[in-house]
């Protein structure tokens, strides 16, 4: 965190947190909600000014029961995660694989194919979902470990009627050219209901008393 944050935390520690102010979309976007309703599912407003979206991906964390949050100075603003806490993008120019505030993942240990067709993933930086406009950037250099391409192995868990069938399977996904280091080496390869997603990658999506966690 920003050291004025901490500064701030350590002058003025009692200061209630907000719910409802802020989410994160499911493309890695920050949106503003200034009717407080980001608990209910109000769409809010984009961010576009670059200081602030880069004071918020600094200033972006967790508490150990999966609460994601943004400290602004010394007010904790809690965070709707309509994905995940993270959202990854590849940067082919650089050869990365980055989150929605720019923090290079270095290390993918799971994926998770969802039942609406979304890739999240377990990562040195925490649970992740992939932009869906990545999926097919992704698909040119990430495959099973049996050479199977990735896509084919994404319908094929799709496919299945039980997913236990699949996790049996045991397949793992990497990069066999090495083009990205965050992905050469094999992560197993698991179905996940959608539902499911939270409580699996221990992330709560919607914090705050106005309604359960979920």
């Amino acid at each position: 965190m920003d050291q004025s944050v901490l500064d701030a935390i350590a002058r003025w520690p009692n200061v209630p947190a907000v719910y409802g102010w802020l989410s994160l979309s499911a493309r890695g976007a920050w949106r503003l909600h200034p009717l407080g309703d980001a608990q209910l599912g109000g769409d809010g407003t984009g961010i576009s000014n670059t200081q602030i979206l880069g004071f918020i991906g600094r200033n972006y964390a967790c508490e150990p029961d999966g609460r994601w949050f943004f400290q602004n100075g010394p007010q904790r603003v809690y965070v709707r995660l309509d994905a995940a806490p993270f959202v990854l993008h590849l940067r082919p120019d650089s050869n990365a694989l980055v989150t929605q505030n720019d923090l290079p993942i270095k290390t993918v240990t799971h994926w998770f194919a969802d039942d609406q067709g979304q890739l999240y993933a377990e990562t040195d930086q925490g649970p992740a979902r992939i932009d869906d406009r990545d999926l097919l950037g992704l698909a040119e250099v990430l495959q099973c470990q049996t050479g199977q391409a990735m896509l084919e192995a994404l319908e094929e868990l799709e496919q299945q009627d039980d997913a236990s069938l699949a996790r049996r399977k045991a397949l793992h996904f990497l990069d066999p050219s090495a083009k990205y280091a965050a992905l050469r080496h094999p992560a197993p390869l698991s179905h996940i209901l959608r539902s499911d997603i939270a409580k699996t990658l221990g992330f709560v999506s919607n914090p705050g008393p106005m309604r359960s966690d979920s």
